[in-house]
């Protein structure tokens, strides 16, 4: 069967990042085994993407054209919550669909697909390209955050996120150029149920759900470490207001086990760093909590293979490329049933707890460590059925789905 050509919009792209760089590498690279791609994506990561190629097996598939951007810009966008960062990010992608046009002209593209970002409020410009069918996901950005985890936040952040949940709505139900990309779209791809069912609301089109981020396949993780005496827990991000650190402080402290420890990796700008040190010497368990900052990707994945649970206490995010990680190390998780990683978790790998209120959920989460601390047996056979859930989740099982789905929309589109 020929191969078909792939012209790809994906502003963030690296091999050796996580989050949405991570996200648009990994789908490329696994297309690439099945189709020749045409790659429109920022430089920052250019030496990281051209050093992977040359041991890649699939690298005559995969081709890169870099539309930079000044590093006052990156900066914006490492900053997220920074609205300035897309009015460039819009300059970006006209110019990406500059290029395109030119590749169009040079190659008998099959499919335009508008990967990521994944946020909807941003669907690029190819869908203005006639001719071709045009694919546009996975669309997240679509679920608000819970006001009842706004407690205890500033007038500032309150504000900020009632408006943005409030300009959420009103941007998939009013705005056009939104609209005219979904109804171009001859296929949408939804990252997590609440994208899906605001799509089918908001637009009444249909579209596949697909998270956004995959697994990688393991083996020979050691289960031994399950049943070590030190309860060592992991908790990754950003400490912005969504990702809820402070809840997870407040829920190991409410566990009263001093044998718990919370490791913390990622970080926050001075103040949130300061505020969440000064709250571990509230609550107490100063010594419980390990501060290990930002690290590479590498330490991150290799952390995950020797903690014994994972802790994600964010409210709002679509599937969380650190979830899908934590399975691919087989790394039982505890988080909130909602988002993505809510549709992705269950009873074989980890734990849920509703969302209700912050004072709640503390308990709910402490509660939920203490079992299983005490219950070390569940904690291994959850890390070995991570397995089947890796199977369902891989990158290679996601890429032949969406090749099939190409295979479709250019069969239907050229029938019409």
């Amino acid at each position: 069967m020929e191969k078909l050509k792939i012209l790809v919009n994906a502003y963030a792209c690296a091999p050796d990042r996580g989050s949405e760089p991570g996200m648009g590498w990994n789908w490329c690279v696994h297309l690439a085994k099945h189709c020749e791609l045409f790659i429109i994506c920022e430089e920052e990561h250019r030496e990281s993407i051209e050093a992977a190629l040359a041991s890649l097996p699939q690298a005559e598939n995969m081709h890169f054209y870099y539309n930079p951007i000044p590093e006052r810009v990156r900066e914006m966008c490492r900053n997220q919550g920074d609205w300035r960062f897309y009015a460039y990010y819009k300059r970006w992608q006209k110019e990406a669909l500059n290029m395109a046009l030119r590749i169009v002209s040079e190659h008998e593209i099959d499919v335009l697909h508008q990967l990521n970002m994944i946020g909807f409020r941003e669907p690029g410009y190819l869908w203005k390209i006639e001719g071709i069918p045009f694919v546009w996901g996975p669309v997240g950005g679509l679920k608000q955050f819970p006001p009842a985890y706004l407690q205890g936040s500033g007038l500032k952040m309150r504000s900020f996120v009632r408006l943005k949940n409030f300009i959420n709505t009103l941007q998939i139900r009013f705005d056009r150029r939104v609209d005219q990309a979904m109804r171009r779209a001859n296929l949408l791809i939804s990252s997590i149920p609440d994208s899906y069912r605001a799509i089918k609301r908001y637009k009444q089109l249909e579209s596949v759900l697909i998270p956004e981020t995959g697994c990688f396949l393991t083996e020979n993780v050691p289960t031994g470490r399950f049943y070590n005496q030190d309860f060592n827990v992991m908790w990754v991000g950003k400490f912005d207001f969504r990702k809820q650190l402070p809840l997870a402080l407040k829920a190991v402290a409410a566990t009263g086990n001093r044998e718990i420890i919370l490791n913390v990796y990622g970080e926050g700008d001075e103040i949130q760093k300061i505020e969440a040190k000064r709250l571990t010497e509230e609550l107490g368990i100063r010594d419980q909590v390990v501060w290990h900052g930002n690290q590479p990707h590498n330490v991150v994945q290799q952390a995950m293979r020797e903690a014994q649970l994972f802790f994600f206490t964010s409210v709002s995010e679509d599937t969380s490329t650190v979830i899908l990680e934590a399975i691919s190390n087989r790394l039982p998780v505890l988080c909130f049933d909602a988002c993505g990683f809510g549709a992705v978790i269950d009873e074989t790998v980890g734990r849920k707890i509703p969302l209700t209120t912050p004072s709640e959920s503390v308990k709910d989460f402490a509660v939920q460590l203490n079992q299983l601390y005490d219950n070390r047996k569940l904690l291994e056979e959850m890390s070995l059925n991570c397995e089947s859930l890796q199977h369902k989740l891989s990158w290679d099982e996601k890429a032949r789905r969406v090749v099939a789905l190409y295979r479709q929309v250019v069969a239907d589109f050229f029938t019409e």
